[in-house]
């Protein structure tokens, strides 16, 4: 039995019927590299159980403390089954892009069963209508509860669940293994410790108070002395600043690697710069054609931090912070755009790293569920956000996947498209994921929000090809 970190129990207390806290991702495979090309329902359940041997927590379910007085368990799920959390499905002729599309956004919309372990999959068939797919295609649609994994932990999943060759050596399987037992603390149990931990948090809490208050009254000295650049916060309230509802939407654009590196390299920059500007200039141009174009001021973005390589490892599944940068929408120039969203994000990170704000989700985690609960359930029933001045359009997560080719029962994944979560205060998230000379910018909104993804779609697409066009013209 092993209790939830801080920021991993945030997670569980902020998990709202229309702001569930789960991350996933869809991966489209081509069966034809698997023994005998073609692949069986019972064939992907079997890779699953083979791969899970390395993967533990996925075995886990929580256990919460009765009055929500202290932080959950995992345990042990000792009714494990994989064929629980496997699902078979198809698609209705004719089986294109959209429909697949909508039933993505379906499958992400609905809340994991909290009392089982929390991720489930869907094998979805009927791809053929889908252009530039081969034949007898088929998705794979997973999702997990953010607790268990952030971004970066999210691509190690990925890694874990998939093999490296189509055929690979088979492995002693955890099924062969004694069963999985891990007897459920008692009330008494979880009260004592409930109790103990109390004390203990309440300690924390003050001294964690105490240094919270230092800390911002260092960082306020340190932006008046400037040596930190002040956070940029102010933006425009658009269409986009709405408040969140229970229903979503996906699509997604895919693009060589090769070229988001030609205009990485024509303007000194990263690729999650360029991503950030292609993304800034697909939301300008969707405000645009609505007549909703901010008439001064630029829409701003949320970026999560991988603090495992700034702060070092811990034992929690969470070790993400979130800092704030302008998308610079109202530059007209594409490039010029991109050299300035180059500036803001480092002086994004230089000042989120210094900032005590890069951890506020935190505050979710450390009191106690029964009020982080109640006042997550208030804020978000009474639709809070929408009086908040920080008006931030969208978060953009950016993960690496492996250069080289994954297999799930032998089948090779071709494609494969990231999904985040939504807060009651930003109704929409792009996932930047790079995977075999590939990259892709998947786009997860409100339906309320963005009512037409696949307009939006072609919108990435333009921005794209606009800075592309400009980037090679420096040639």
């Amino acid at each position: 039995m092993k209790q939830l970190g801080i920021l991993d129990s945030a997670f569980v207390n902020l998990e709202q019927t229309n702001t569930p806290q789960h991350i996933g991702g869809m991966g489209i495979y081509d069966p034809s590299t698997a023994p005998g090309g073609f692949v069986r329902f019972k064939d992907v359940i079997a890779s699953f159980e083979r791969r899970l041997g390395d993967l533990p927590l996925f075995r886990t379910r929580l256990v919460e403390v009765p009055g929500g007085l202290d932080r959950p368990y995992w345990i042990k799920d000792a009714n494990f089954d994989v064929e629980f959390h496997l699902r078979h499905i198809a698609l209705p002729q004719p089986g294109d892009w959209r429909q697949l599309c909508i039933q993505t956004a379906r499958l992400h919309s609905r809340p994991l069963d909290m009392s089982r372990p929390l991720w489930e999959a869907y094998i979805i068939e009927g791809l053929d209508n889908i252009p530039n797919l081969p034949k007898g295609c088929f998705a794979v649609y997973t999702k997990m509860h953010h607790s268990m994994v952030d971004g970066a932990g999210g691509s190690s999943f990925l890694t874990a669940l998939h093999d490296l060759v189509p055929n690979p050596e088979q492995k002693h399987s955890w099924e062969t293994e004694p069963r999985l037992v891990d007897t459920a603390p008692s009330v008494a149990e979880l009260m004592t410790k409930a109790t103990l931990n109390s004390a203990k948090n309440t300690v924390q809490l003050v001294t964690g108070t105490l240094r919270g208050a230092k800390d911002l009254t260092q960082y306020a000295i340190d932006i008046a002395l400037k040596e930190v650049p002040p956070p940029d916060i102010s933006a425009p309230k658009t269409i986009l600043n709405k408040s969140v509802g229970p229903h979503r939407v996906f699509d997604a654009a895919e693009f060589p690697l090769e070229g988001f590196k030609d205009i990485k390299n024509a303007v000194d920059a990263t690729i999650n710069d360029v991503a950030l500007g292609v993304i800034g200039g697909a939301l300008q141009r969707y405000l645009a054609s609505k007549g909703e174009a901010p008439k001064e001021g630029s829409l701003a973005t949320a970026m999560p931090l991988n603090m495992r390589t700034r702060r070092g490892t811990t034992d929690e599944n969470n070790q993400v912070g979130s800092v704030f940068s302008s998308l610079h929408t109202d530059i007209a120039d594409p490039l010029e755009r991109i050299t300035a969203i180059k500036g803001s994000a480092e002086e994004a990170k230089v000042s989120g790293e210094a900032s005590p704000m890069v951890d506020v989700l935190m505050l979710a985690g450390v009191l106690a569920p029964v009020i982080s609960k109640s006042v997550a359930s208030f804020w978000s029933r009474n639709q809070l956000s929408q009086h908040i001045p920080v008006n931030i359009s969208t978060c953009i997560s950016n993960v690496a996947g492996p250069n080289f080719p994954l297999y799930c029962a032998g089948a090779k994944m071709v494609d494969y498209y990231g999904l985040g979560v939504l807060t009651p205060g930003m109704g929409i998230f792009h996932l930047v994921f790079s995977y075999s000379g590939k990259l892709t910018l998947s786009v997860l909104a409100d339906r309320d929000i963005m009512p037409d993804p696949e307009f939006y779609h072609d919108c990435l697409v333009a921005a794209y090809e606009e800075l592309y066009a400009a980037a090679t013209k420096l040639e």
